[in-house]
């Protein structure tokens, strides 16, 4: 069977959550997988851009390297990109039967989409000195979780996904510091919480912050290059965090290093009056507001239920001249009445998207789903 087919077969979450499904698995057919140094990154935002960043400075030393990342916009072969490049359909066939074969009959049907997937990326970065491996929603508990990491990166960690994480930010801190295993670097945080939890979990953990272990000839060089690449505030933050990463591999580097364009999807431009970020937050909706402030835009959006998204369009309401809302194909969007509710009382015109007009600038935000909508549409 092909791998998309095969996917399409795979529930994303089961109603029971199996903490020690995906570790027992490990534990069979660890011994069929390669062992790269792994650069594990967990956090509620940024994860992916920390992540390239990264990835992009160790292949231009010359290193042999992969990045995880989830989810994909329009392909799933996004989520596996190895030495610059996405993994192509003949590649992800190739590992999918290497893998099928590596697995139990039962392991292989038993394994949800993203811990199969998991196991895939891993067979496909066998040849790499590095891996750069991003979290899915959690931490501990995580399908990438279970691999021996060399070092863990904590991006800024906020509200999200609190049916799965917990219900306050001591409680999510926790849930993802815990994948920490010898050593760690936080990245800035906005709550104080997260590094209070820290010094509670850390026991014989080395955990630094990224202020700690970056001098001023760093910060130099992060000037130079978000100069260089018109990097928003809080991408800023991220290339930090991918430098101070850098600095604890022991490895020299220099702002030419850092020469690739962000991951796309993250404050991209695809035409003049276009910017898409696949934010869905309440923190990405603040950062957004940074980066753009005292602009105004049409913002194309939609969110899902569980969202905030009654605090994500009051932050964003000042860069907004209306909104537009756009359907997404998603069984846990939110109903667009209740949307519309939202936007007429917080006093935001709104209409549904139809359309782009030259006269407008445009903000497509809300979710990758939103972004992956409004993509099909635009290159129709």
């Amino acid at each position: 069977m092909k791998l998309k087919e095969y996917l399409d077969l795979k529930p994303l979450y089961y109603e029971k959550i199996d903490y020690t499904r995906m570790p027992r698995t490990y534990e069979k057919i660890k011994s069929s997988l390669p062992a790269p140094k792994i650069v594990h990154i967990v956090g509620t935002n940024g994860k992916g851009t920390t992540g390239r960043f990264l990835a992009n400075a160790l292949l231009s030393m010359g290193f042999c390297v992969g990045h995880y990342t989830s989810p994909h916009i329009l392909e799933f072969n996004e989520r596996i990109w190895k030495n610059g490049k996405n993994a192509s359909d003949d590649e992800l066939q190739e590992a999918h039967e290497a893998l099928q074969k590596i697995l139990s009959e039962d392991d292989a049907q038993n394994l949800s989409y993203f811990e199969y997937t998991t196991f895939l990326a891993m067979l496909l970065f066998s040849e790499c000195d590095y891996v750069v491996m991003e979290a899915g929603l959690g931490g501990e508990h995580d399908a990438t979780a279970v691999f021996h990491k060399t070092l863990t990166l904590v991006t800024p960690i906020a509200y999200d996904h609190e049916a799965f994480l917990g219900s306050n930010i001591d409680e999510i801190a926790a849930t993802k510091l815990n994948a920490i295993q010898e050593s760690a670097i936080l990245g800035t945080q906005s709550y104080d919480e997260v590094y209070e939890t820290a010094q509670r979990v850390r026991g014989e953990k080395s955990i630094q912050r990224v202020d700690e272990i970056l001098d001023d000839e760093d910060r130099q060089k992060i000037d130079e290059i978000s100069k260089k690449l018109a990097l928003a505030p809080y991408l800023v933050q991220n290339l930090s965090l991918s430098i101070a990463a850098i600095k604890f591999l022991a490895l020299a580097y220099s702002a030419e290093n850092f020469s690739y364009p962000v991951l796309f999807g993250r404050l991209t431009k695809i035409a003049k009056n276009i910017t898409i970020d696949v934010g869905h937050n309440v923190l990405a909706a603040r950062s957004i507001a940074e980066a753009l402030w005292g602009e105004k835009y049409v913002l194309v959006y939609n969110s899902f239920r569980d969202k905030n998204y009654k605090e994500i369009l009051t932050i964003l309401k000042p860069l907004i001249l209306h909104v537009e809302i756009i359907a997404i194909n998603d069984e846990r969007a939110a109903e667009i009445e209740n949307i519309q509710t939202v936007l007429t009382n917080l006093e935001i015109k709104y209409k549904l998207f139809k359309e782009i007009k030259l006269e407008f600038n445009y903000l497509v935000f809300g979710s990758f789903s939103v972004v992956e909508a409004f993509l099909r549409e635009y290159y129709e």
